[in-house]
C-alpha cells in the first residue's frame, strides 16, 4: 500500500466527519438538530452530538529524546557502542483521530507518525457486544503487552531487546475479541486475528499463506488490567492477569517491526514463502497500591525452506516500578523508579549465546502519562560462542507530552 507523504488527506477526511457531525439531523422533517459538545478529556480535543451518535477525538503526541552513547538497542557484539555518539531528537510526532459514527459502538480510530510521513494505525471497530467484538483495518497484533502498550504509555524509556526478534508488529487484516463473564472468577479475555503477515502498509500476502495470532488472557479475581505502564490508578485491590499467546507464519520475513517485514541476524534476504515462524508467549502482569510488575517468556522457531534449516530462539524480561512515596512520605509523590531484566537467546543450537539487558530508570508525572519525564540507565552484556563479554552503558532522558 502506498504512503502518504503527508496527513493533508486524513485531516481532510476529519473536517468531513465534523462537517457530517454538525450537519446531522438537518433535513425536513427535523424541528431541532443536536447540538455540538466540545470537550478537552484525556483523548485530546473530543467533538460529540448532543444525541452521542457521532463523536470525534483529536489528539498529538510529541516525544523528545536525549541518548549517550547511542540511543538504539545493539544488535550484535560489534553493536555495543564502539562508535560513541550523542543523539537528541524528536523521537515520535503523533498525530491520532477516533471515536464513533451512527452508534457509540461503531468505532474508527487513525494514527498518522508526522515526522517519518507513515500511517501507523487505520481500524473500524464493531463493539456492540462485550464478549463478540470485531476489528478491521490496520494495527499493532494483540500478542504480547510490552508492544501492545503504547510507547506514550510505557514505564521505561523504550520496550526490551526483545521486541525486535518477538513483536508482530502492525499487520492488515480482522480481528474477533471480546471479555467472557466479566467480574467473575472465570473472567477471559481473548484475541483471535487473521492477518496478512507481510507487515505494516502491504496489504497484500506474499502466497497463500496467512499469518494466525490467538491470545488468551485470564483476569484473575475478574479484574482486567489495561494496556498501561505504572499504576498510576493506585489499584486497591490486586489486579492480576497470566496469559498465553501463539503465533504462525509464512513469508520472505524472519521480524518485523514499525517499518514492515525485514530479518533477524543471520537470515539472507527471503523469498515469497521462504520462512515459516512459530512463536509463543507466556505472560503474567499485576498492579496493586503503586507497585507494577509484568514480564514475558518467548520462544520462537523459524524454519527456511530454501536452506532447509530450522532455528530456535528465546528470551525473557522482567520489569517492575514503585511508588515509593506511599510507604515514605517524604519521597516525592509524582516520581516512580523501575527496573528491568531482559536476556534474549539468539539460537538454542550454540552454546554461550546469549544477551542481556539491565535498566533501571524513573518516571516524574506531569500529567500522568500525558506529560511526563522519563530517565533511564541501561547496561547490555553480549556472549557469542566466546569467553568473552562485550558490554557497555547507556543513559537516556526522555519528555513525552500529549495535547
Amino acid at each position: 500500500m502506498k504512503q502518504l507523504n503527508q496527513p493533508l488527506y486524513y485531516l481532510f477526511i476529519t473536517c468531513v466527519f465534523l462537517f457530517t457531525a454538525f450537519s446531522y439531523g438537518q433535513d425536513s422533517t427535523d424541528v431541532k438538530a443536536p447540538k455540538i459538545e466540545i470537550e478537552y478529556t484525556d483523548e485530546g480535543f473530543e467533538f460529540k452530538t448532543s444525541d452521542d451518535k457521532f463523536a470525534l477525538h483529536i489528539q498529538s503526541r510529541l516525544q523528545f529524546r536525549f541518548s549517550t552513547p547511542s540511543d538504539e538497542n545493539p544488535i550484535t557484539n560489534d553493536e555495543i557502542y564502539s562508535d560513541k555518539e550523542t543523539v537528541f531528537k524528536i523521537n515520535r510526532a503523533r498525530l491520532k483521530v477516533g471515536g464513533h459514527a451512527f452508534q457509540p459502538w461503531l468505532k474508527y480510530y487513525w494514527e498518522y507518525e508526522l515526522s517519518a510521513g507513515n500511517l501507523m494505525d487505520f481500524r473500524v471497530m464493531i463493539e456492540k457486544y462485550s464478549f463478540f467484538k470485531i476489528k478491521v483495518g490496520q494495527w499493532k497484533t494483540y500478542y504480547n503487552r510490552e508492544r501492545v502498550i503504547s510507547s506514550g504509555k510505557q514505564q521505561m524509556v523504550d520496550r526490551s531487546i526483545l521486541t525486535r526478534p518477538f513483536t508482530l508488529d502492525r499487520q492488515q487484516g480482522v480481528e474477533f475479541f471480546g471479555r467472557i463473564s466479566p467480574s467473575k472468577y472465570a473472567d477471559f479475555t481473548y484475541n483471535a486475528s487473521l492477518l496478512t503477515g507481510t507487515g505494516r502498509g502491504s496489504d497484500v500476502n506474499d502466497d497463500n499463506h496467512l499469518m494466525y495470532v490467538g491470545r488468551l488472557q485470564y483476569n484473575i479475581m475478574g479484574r482486567e488490567l489495561s494496556f498501561t505502564g505504572s499504576d498510576l490508578a493506585y489499584h486497591d485491590k490486586f489486579t492480576s492477569l497470566i496469559a498465553v499467546a501463539a503465533a504462525t507464519n509464512r513469508s520472505p520475513y524472519t521480524r518485523f517491526s514499525q517499518a514492515g517485514g525485514g530479518q533477524l541476524e543471520g537470515f539472507e534476504e527471503g523469498v515469497d514463502g521462504q520462512y515459516r515462524t512459530n512463536q509463543y508467549l507466556l505472560e503474567t502482569a499485576f498492579m496493586y497500591k503503586g507497585l507494577s510488575w509484568q514480564n514475558e517468556f518467548h520462544s520462537k522457531e523459524i524454519h527456511d525452506f530454501v536452506n532447509d534449516k530450522t532455528t530456535t530462539l528465546k528470551g525473557a524480561y522482567f520489569q517492575t516500578g514503585y511508588f515509593f512515596n506511599n510507604i515514605w512520605s517524604k519521597f516525592p509523590k509524582p516520581l516512580e523508579l523501575a527496573g528491568r531484566y531482559a536476556y534474549y537467546i539468539p539460537n538454542t543450537d550454540l552454546s554461550d549465546n546469549l544477551e542481556e539487558e539491565f535498566a533501571f530508570g524513573g518516571n516524574w508525572f506531569f500529567k500522568g502519562h500525558r506529560n511526563k519525564l522519563t530517565a533511564e540507565v541501561t547496561y547490555f552484556e553480549f556472549q557469542a560462542n566466546t569467553d568473552y563479554l562485550d558490554s557497555g552503558w547507556r543513559f537516556r532522558l526522555q519528555w513525552d507530552i500529549s495535547f
